[in-house]
């Protein structure tokens, strides 16, 4: 039996699996969220906008969601728990002047009328993103690509 030269499958697959991780361990390549995380953070976000509509709307007083973009955190008014959203995502909020606490901080406020200050958080991580948009006249909270 004559044996040919060359490399088995195997043998090649073996070695890109072993460059790849040598690039990503020299390179350091920052791993980036999925799209169902960032999707899920999207939802979120989404929630935490209708239950402060929810909760003006209730109590007819003012009531706001606080995005704290450093932190990757958000609080909703009457809930003392803040809520963490994934460190590897990026996150850009867009909101009325009178909203904005620092330059890293900010509100969107809902009143009791169910309307708002209006504005949009941009949740994002490489190419892909979702706007997550709060329309000033209804306070109609909307997930968008």
């Amino acid at each position: 039996m004559r044996k040919t030269a060359g490399f088995t499958l195997l043998e090649v697959i073996v070695v890109l699996v072993l460059a790849a991780a040598i690039y990503a361990v020299l390179l350091g390549v920052p791993m980036r969220s999925s799209g169902a995380d960032l999707k899920s953070a999207a939802r979120t976000l989404a929630s935490g906008l209708r239950q402060a509509q929810t909760t003006a709307m209730a109590t007819r007083h003012d009531a706001s969601l606080t995005l704290d973009l450093d932190a990757r955190e958000f609080r909703v008014a009457g809930d003392p728990r803040p809520r963490k959203l994934p460190d590897d995502i990026d996150l850009k909020l867009y909101t009325a002047q009178t909203e904005v606490s620092s330059e890293r901080v900010g509100a969107i406020r809902f009143y009791p009328d169910g309307s708002s200050t209006g504005g949009r958080i941009t949740v994002s991580s490489g190419e892909r993103k979702y706007l997550v948009d709060v329309d000033w006249l209804t306070g109609r909270v909307s997930i968008g690509d």
